[in-house]
């Protein structure tokens, strides 16, 4: 479908609406909500990562009954199987010819937006069964593809690895989250904004105020949105300058195992353009880069020993990369 310029005005509109649904329940957190739309726009995943007890499942289900869309929760768990979020094959009959056959029973990833509860609670194994239907966006059973429904959208959230009992993400299926978005405490006035909501007996009504066919036509608008060349090579020096491999930065080499790869640059300016959508403008600026990188980078980039023992962690390094990496002249 060609849009036009009132649809894409039209379109541009519900985006703010969107947040104002989903604030009606979660106080705060603009920053968070900002960066899930962004990845919404963008056709990525995300990955939300905070203590237990800071409305990480509460923003992915307020988020989905704004959406016109269906949804589903999985409470990732040690003894959940593959099978379990998949699907199997049942034995059925038919009545008429007698006849037995198997039949592929859809599990709960046949839906647009899937809440992964918990993640690292639950065994690689279980944990990489998500990854084709990530990257693909279709399931493999019996040698038999199944599509996903469209738009398909991952939800994952995930307690701190330091926690008992969690297995950390292989770093290929962390690679195909767009964003890790970590969630803090909230400030003083927030939380006590929280505890007023939440004690009494009035329920927020959180209407539907986009649909799929609006998502995926937002979603083809961000690829519209322009970025000059010299942002693209900064956005590819900044990648670059993350592997101790090959950069020339020395705090690198210091600090890091090893560094971002490609689809941290497509990831990069994928979100730039999302945001940059969001606050109106159909091209990305450098604000819209540095906004965007720490979410992009902070998953990707893997520390080493010596970085750890000095607590310089993946977004310190991101910070210092902004401030040094040099940027492109005459550029807004």
């Amino acid at each position: 479908m060609e849009l036009t310029e009132n649809s894409v005005k039209a379109l541009l509109a519900k985006l703010p609406q969107l947040k104002t649904e989903i604030q009606k329940v979660i106080v705060g957190q603009d920053a968070i909500l900002d960066e899930l739309l962004v990845a919404f726009l963008a056709g990525g995943h995300c990955l939300l990562e905070g203590v237990p007890g800071l409305a990480k499942t509460l923003i992915v289900k307020t988020m989905s009954q704004a959406l016109h869309l269906s949804f589903r929760r999985i409470q990732f768990t040690p003894d959940l199987m593959p099978t379990d979020i998949i699907g199997t094959e049942i034995l059925e009959e038919d009545h008429v010819t007698g006849k037995r056959f198997f039949k592929f029973n859809k599990g709960p990833l046949f839906a647009n937006i899937i809440l992964a509860d918990e993640i690292n609670r639950t065994p690689p194994k279980t944990q990489s069964a998500l990854l084709e239907a990530m990257q693909e966006f279709e399931v493999t059973y019996g040698g038999q593809t199944y599509p996903l429904d469209k738009p398909f959208f991952i939800l994952a959230t995930q307690n701190p690895i330091e926690q008992a009992g969690t297995y950390p993400l292989p770093e290929a299926q962390l690679d195909r989250f767009l964003l890790l978005i970590k969630i803090g405490y909230p400030t003083e006035q927030e939380e006590f904004e929280v505890l007023n909501r939440t004690t009494g007996t009035k329920k927020a009504d959180v209407k539907a105020v986009i649909n799929a066919e609006d998502i995926q036509q937002a979603q083809a608008l961000v690829r519209q949105v322009t970025i000059n060349d010299d942002l693209v090579k900064y956005v590819s020096s900044i990648i670059r300058a993350t592997r101790p491999d090959t950069t020339t930065v020395p705090y690198i080499k210091e600090w890091v195992r090893w560094g971002a790869g490609p689809r941290a640059g497509q990831a990069l300016i994928l979100t730039a353009k999302a945001r940059a959508l969001l606050k109106g403008r159909y091209a990305v600026l450098m604000e819209d880069i540095h906004a965007m990188a720490p979410a992009v980078l902070r998953h990707r980039i893997l520390m080493n020993f010596k970085a750890e023992a000095e607590d310089i962690t993946s977004d310190k390094v991101t910070a210092e990369l902004i401030k040094t990496v040099e940027r492109p002249k005459n550029i807004g």
